[in-house]
C-alpha cells in the first residue's frame, strides 16, 4: 500500500512510523523547511494515551524530555494572588513542548518513511484505481490512500471536503505563543518541589501568562474579527497589540518582547463539526478532522487517531473502504466529547465576575476537586483493540 501523508508534526509522524513499520510505503510531505521546534507545551492524560505511546516505543523518550508542570499564579493587577491553577490541572500525566514531541515522533518514524520538506499537496484527483496528487514542487504522484495531517486549517481538508467555513466552528477568541523572555520583577519563578510558576493574569475577555513551562508568553483574547493573514506574522503581531492595548501589569511588556519575539505563533480558538473524517481514500487525521483548539485532548487525540487509523487498515487487511468506516465509527465516539468543550471562556473569562468565580473554583478544595473530576471524563479512557501493529505485521493493498 502506498500511502500520502501530508503533516510532520504530531500525527502525520506517528501514522508514518505504524504504517511504515507494518509494510506501506509511506511518504510525509510537509511545506516547513524541517520539524518545527519550541511551541507550547502539550499533554497526555489517563490510561488510553500512556497504552498508545508505550506501544510506540516513545514513552520513555517522552518521559526524559517532559516538562517541570507549572503551576499558575492568577493575580491581580497589583500582583496579589488570588488562587493557583495547578500544575497536575494543566499538565496531565506527561507534559512535553510540542518542538520535542515531534521531534522524537520524527526520529522513531523517520527509518520508516520517506520525509520530504519544503514542499506541499496542492491538488488531488481520485479514481478507482487510486489518488492522484499534485505538488507545489515535487512531479505529481499517485497514491493509494492520502491522509491530511495538516492542522485545523487542513489543506487536504480543503481540497477533498471542501470549504474550511464548512467543517470549522469559530469560537470567537484568539491565542498567541511567543518564545521570549522577560526580566524578572522579583517574582518567585520556582516552588520548593522545582516546579516551576507562570504568572496570569486576567481583564474581561483577556489573558496573559508569563513564564512556565507551557510557553514563556501566552495569551488568550475575544476578539470580534479575525484582522489578520494567517500568512504573515507581522499583521498576527499587530492584531495581538491592538486587542490587548491598555492592559495592565505586566502586559504592555509583554507584548513588548512578543512584538520583536524570533518564534511567535497566532491562531483562533476553534472546532470541526465533522461527523465523518474519511471520503473516498482520502482520511482525516488530528486536528484536520476533530480538533478543538486548546481544548486539553488534541495531542492524545492525535497519536490515539494514527494507532485506529493504522489498526484498521491492519484489520482490514488493506480494504480501505471496511477500515475507513471502522476508523470514523471509533473515532467520532472518541472526540465526541472532547469536540464540546470551549477553553476561551474559561480562560479569558467575559467579565469581572466570571474571573472571581473561576477563580474561586481553585481557591476551594471541594470545587477544585470537583472539576477534576469532571475533565478526566473527558480523557480518552476507551479500552482500545490491541491491532498488533508493534509485533510488525504488514498492511498490504
Amino acid at each position: 500500500m502506498k500511502v500520502l501523508i501530508s503533516g510532520a508534526s504530531i500525527a502525520g509522524p506517528a501514522l508514518a512510523m505504524w504504517l511504515g513499520r507494518n509494510g506501506a510505503d509511506v511518504t510525509v510531505v510537509e511545506k516547513a523547511p524541517g520539524i518545527r521546534p519550541g511551541g507550547q507545551a502539550v499533554d497526555f492524560k489517563g490510561p488510553t494515551h500512556r497504552t498508545v505511546l508505550e506501544r510506540m516505543g516513545v514513552w520513555d523518550d517522552l518521559a526524559a524530555a517532559q516538562t517541570a508542570k507549572s503551576d499558575i499564579r492568577l493575580i491581580d493587577a497589583d500582583h496579589r494572588v488570588k488562587a493557583v491553577m495547578p500544575g497536575e490541572f494543566l499538565g496531565g500525566d506527561l507534559e512535553i513542548r510540542r518542538g520535542d514531541l515531534a521531534r522524537i515522533l520524527h526520529q522513531h518514524a523517520a527509518p520508516h518513511a520517506d520525509f520530504v520538506f519544503g514542499d506541499e499537496i496542492v491538488g488531488l484527483t481520485e479514481t478507482t484505481e487510486g489518488v492522484t496528487a499534485s505538488f507545489a514542487r515535487r512531479p505529481t504522484e499517485r497514491f493509494d490512500l492520502v491522509v491530511g495531517a495538516d492542522g485545523i486549517h487542513s489543506a487536504v481538508r480543503t481540497l477533498a471536503f471542501g470549504p474550511e467555513e464548512t467543517h470549522l466552528e469559530r469560537l470567537g477568541h484568539y491565542y498567541a505563543v511567543a518564545d521570549a523572555e522577560l526580566p524578572s520583577n522579583g517574582e518567585v519563578t520556582e516552588l520548593a518541589d522545582g516546579r516551576a510558576i507562570q504568572y496570569g493574569y486576567n481583564e474581561p475577555g483577556r489573558y496573559a501568562v508569563l513564564g512556565g513551562s507551557k510557553a514563556p508568553l501566552f495569551f488568550v483574547f475575544r476578539a470580534e474579527e479575525a484582522r489578520y493573514d494567517r500568512r504573515d506574522t507581522e499583521s498576527q503581531k499587530a492584531f495581538l497589540a491592538e486587542n490587548l492595548a491598555g492592559m495592565r501589569w505586566r502586559v504592555p511588556e509583554m507584548v513588548t518582547a512578543a512584538m520583536s519575539a524570533p518564534e511567535f505563533y497566532l491562531d483562533e480558538l476553534a472546532r470541526t463539526r465533522m461527523t465523518a473524517f474519511t471520503r473516498g481514500r482520502v482520511a482525516l487525521l488530528g486536528d484536520a478532522g476533530y480538533a478543538n483548539t486548546l481544548g486539553g485532548f488534541g495531542t492524545g487525540l492525535a497519536v490515539v487517531g494514527a494507532y485506529v487509523l493504522a489498526g484498521e487498515l491492519e484489520a482490514a487487511r488493506g480494504d480501505h473502504g471496511a477500515a475507513f468506516a471502522a476508523y470514523d465509527r471509533r473515532m467520532g465516539a472518541l472526540s465526541k466529547v472532547a469536540r464540546r468543550a470551549n477553553a476561551g471562556p474559561f480562560l479569558a473569562p467575559p467579565t469581572a465576575f466570571r474571573i472571581r468565580m473561576r477563580d474561586l473554583v481553585f481557591a476551594s478544595g471541594p470545587l477544585f476537586r470537583a472539576m477534576m473530576r469532571l475533565t478526566e471524563a473527558f480523557a480518552t479512557d476507551a479500552g482500545l483493540p490491541d491491532y498488533g501493529l508493534d509485533r510488525g505485521r504488514r498492511v498490504t493493498a
